[in-house]
């Protein structure tokens, strides 16, 4: 076991299961713009990646960022389309849905510890995600005016919760923002690899490693 006060976690993909939730949004897109060809994984990963270099510049609304992106993506794809069909993914934010171990663990873990959110998301798209009811700290990249990798969000998180950054486990499944934010700072990362891809060489180490959050209780929970 080891002694925490606050348990971090990030939301999409560690609690929701973002790609499941929104690949059928970006098949609709490319659908309508007559590329249904082009594989709607490969097409949501290069989206996602055009995020995560955005989050590294001067902060930007979520919304904004993922508009440019998709503007990069349809160009990386030779797709001409306008990147305002991105709102289809904010539409369909209320409809995604926590993975299977989710409420369980967050129950049991909320007993003992103060929970906190840590997401790369405006506060109206973290307000529409249908998510448990038990965390006391919330941290967007609105709220901090940055994103994960660079740190700022994560040290947001710290200065919220009042505790040194050794009190703190952050649970997250990006290694390019979870790990790559957080681990210079000092922060103690589990990393949810749920779809069990490899670690970069390029990124630090995490201190734990688990396919899933329900595998924290063990850590975290006695008997």
């Amino acid at each position: 076991m080891i002694s925490k006060s606050v348990l971090s976690f990030d939301v999409f993909g560690t609690l929701v299961d973002v790609r499941r939730g929104s690949y059928p949004v970006f098949e609709s897109i490319l659908s309508d713009c007559s590329r249904p060809d082009i594989d709607v994984r490969d097409f949501w990963e290069r989206w996602e990646t055009h995020n995560i270099a955005r989050y590294w510049q001067p902060y930007r609304p979520y919304k904004d960022i993922c508009a440019l992106s998709l503007a990069d993506t349809f160009r990386d794809f030779d797709v001409a389309a306008n990147p305002q069909l991105i709102e289809r993914y904010f539409a369909a934010f209320p409809s995604f849905t926590i993975f299977p171990d989710v409420a369980a663990t967050l129950a049991k873990l909320s007993g003992r510890y103060r929970m906190a959110v840590v997401s790369n998301i405006d506060d109206a798209l973290l307000a529409a995600t249908p998510l448990p009811d038990v965390f006391s700290i919330i941290c967007t990249a609105e709220r901090a005016k940055g994103y994960k990798p660079d740190g700022t969000l994560f040290r947001f998180l710290v200065e919220k919760a009042g505790v040194p950054i050794s009190d703190i486990l952050h649970s997250g499944q990006s290694q390019f923002t979870d790990m790559v934010g957080g681990k210079p700072l000092g922060l103690t990362i589990a990393w949810i690899n749920r779809r069990g891809v490899p670690l970069d060489p390029k990124v630090p180490a995490p201190d734990f490693t688990f396919p899933d959050i329900a595998s924290l209780v063990p850590l975290l929970v006695s008997g």
